[in-house]
Formats: structure tokens, C-alpha cells, sequence
């Protein structure tokens, strides 16, 4: 195979090479941003307040 059959196909498989780098890129994103969502119940739950009024 000659420098310019490679070279290509280089060309061709680039783009190809980039959208499953990309998709990947984006599957690990989406898998970090789930790891560490808050569930809907953590967030609407009352939380006591912690400061107390002093008596005295």
C-alpha cells in the first residue's frame, strides 16, 4: 500500500474515528451527571433548621 492509499484512507476513517470518540466522550458525560444527580425526593424534602434561637 503507497503513502497516498493510506493517506486515504486516513481520510476516511477520520471522521469516523472522531464520531465514535465524540459519542463515547458523551456517554462518559452522561454517566458522571447520573452518578451524581440528586433524586427529586433529596431535593424537596424539609430540612430542619439548624440555627436556634438563643432564650436567655
Amino acid at each position: 500500500m503507497s503513502k497516498r492509499d493510506r493517506d486515504a484512507d486516513a481520510a476516511k476513517t477520520g471522521p469516523a474515528v472522531q464520531a465514535a470518540e465524540h459519542e463515547a466522550a458523551k456517554q462518559r458525560i452522561l454517566k458522571q451527571a447520573e452518578a451524581e444527580r440528586t433524586p427529586l425526593d433529596d431535593t424537596t424534602r424539609a430540612v430542619p433548621d439548624r440555627r436556634r434561637r438563643r432564650e436567655g
